[in-house]
């Protein structure tokens, strides 16, 4: 997993609620392999007319919004499907950090499980971090010290649970997670067994 410390970025603001999982990455590109990357389909219904001419008006269309790296979303973004395509998409196109009110939950379970940094946020202290300056925020993400900070130094905490927060910090899965538990594991299971004798060991 790409492990997230502090991240400093563009903004792009895509305020509309209920944005699915399809619409964050149709179905029909899902058959591609994982490195084949999934960048180029990001948003596609949203990005691009029937005629792949680009859709006027989308903000990830904007050429000043094109190297944004954190995504500023509304209500219950990545809802629908399970796929972890989506969380797949926003990563190789360049994002690292989604905030928005509310999530999906499993995209939310999937964002933080592959490295990208989905952070629940109130939309009036989303607003007070909006500082624009030539159309532009920017804001600098600090995942150990749960903060983000914008450019005229007004800063917000926000939570994360602990054990998600090490592992990004580490950018370990929760495969690497456990196997550092992997001693305890060992004594318990030895343990476990010498008190129930009549277990049987395969």
């Amino acid at each position: 997993m790409l492990a997230f410390t502090e991240h400093r970025g563009q903004v792009l603001r895509l305020p509309w609620e209920n944005i699915d999982t399809d619409q964050i990455i149709p179905a029909r590109y899902l058959h591609r392999p994982r490195d084949a990357g999934y960048g180029e389909q990001l948003f596609h219904d949203l990005r691009f007319t029937p005629d792949g001419s680009l859709r006027v008006g989308f903000p990830l269309n904007d050429p000043t919004k094109a190297e944004s790296s954190i995504l500023v979303a509304g209500r219950n973004f990545g809802c629908g499907s399970s796929r972890e395509h989506a969380v797949w998409a926003l990563l190789d196109y360049g994002f690292r950090v989604v905030i928005a009110p509310d999530f999906g939950d499993i995209f939310f379970n999937n964002s933080l499980k592959n490295g990208l940094l989905a952070i629940r946020m109130d939309e009036q202290s989303i607003e007070s971090l909006m500082h624009e300056e030539g159309d532009s925020t920017i804001l600098t993400v600090d995942l150990s010290r749960q903060s983000i900070t914008n450019r005229v130094g007004v800063s917000l905490e926000f939570d994360i649970d602990s054990y998600r927060k090490e592992a990004l910090l580490k950018g370990e899965s929760e495969v690497q997670m456990t196997f550092r538990l992997l001693d305890e594991i060992k004594e318990f299971e030895a343990r476990h067994i010498t008190e129930n004798p009549w277990i049987e060991t395969p």
